[in-house]
């Protein structure tokens, strides 16, 4: 019969293996989130261009990034970068970088639908009064496309938070890898991890559900 003991779920193995893997975890989200936005925003807007030399090169990235699972790239990133530089970079290092890259071609294709969802008089209307491409972009285009698309932009972010649990493979102290860690220590792997599960439920449903009030608000002043 399964014997489990969550008795050992206390302050000092929050404190001693859980809150650095919370932390890392919480910060390579956010890290992720601002660059991918940032990066996707630049790829939609090559996309979008109507120029091949800028739509091609970005439409292959976003599709290759998305045709591969998250996990083979935090691996090959980590395993080849340093051949190729000669020296190691570090678990965490090689999961920020990763997950920036891999985050922008999901981004790309929020913030281009976003754009794309904007009437095109919006457009017309900046460049009657002599707005340039990029200062439409700036001023009128993605400033609406960020705001419809926010619901969507968190919702990716949850997801995220949620793939942030695939750096164990490398060895980066994460969220998962504090709970496995305390699992080992006081020999109760099956409680740790059953913690890490209902860890992971409680953050990403407390967020689904500001992203549901969040999407309900936005519905109304629409």
């Amino acid at each position: 019969m399964l014997n489990l003991d969550f008795s050992i779920l206390n302050w000092g193995l929050i404190q001693g293996f859980i809150l650095k893997g919370l932390w890392f975890s919480i910060l390579l989200t956010a890290v992720a989130t601002a660059g991918g936005i940032f990066f996707g925003t630049l790829l939609a807007l090559m996309r979008l261009s109507g120029q091949k030399w800028l739509d091609a090169p970005a439409a292959l990235y976003v599709n290759v990034m998305r045709s591969v699972p998250l996990v083979m790239v935090i691996l090959w990133f980590f395993l080849l970068v340093p051949l190729l530089i000669g020296r190691p970079i570090g678990a965490e290092y090689s999961a920020v970088v990763t997950f920036i890259a891999f985050e922008a071609a999901y981004f790309s294709e929020i913030m281009r639908a976003g754009i794309q969802s904007i009437p095109r008089g919006q457009v017309f209307a900046g460049q009657a009064v002599g707005m340039t491409y990029g200062q439409n972009m700036r001023l009128v285009i993605l400033p609406q496309a960020f705001r419809n698309m926010l619901p969507v932009l968190l919702t990716q972010t949850i997801i995220l938070f949620q793939d942030t649990s695939l750096v164990y493979a490398i060895g980066a102290y994460d969220l998962l890898k504090g709970f496995e860690t305390a699992g080992k220590n006081f020999g109760r792997p099956i409680e740790t991890y059953l913690m890490a599960t209902v860890t992971y439920f409680v953050i990403s449903y407390s967020l689904s559900s500001v992203v549901k009030s969040i999407n309900r608000k936005f519905a109304i002043i629409r």
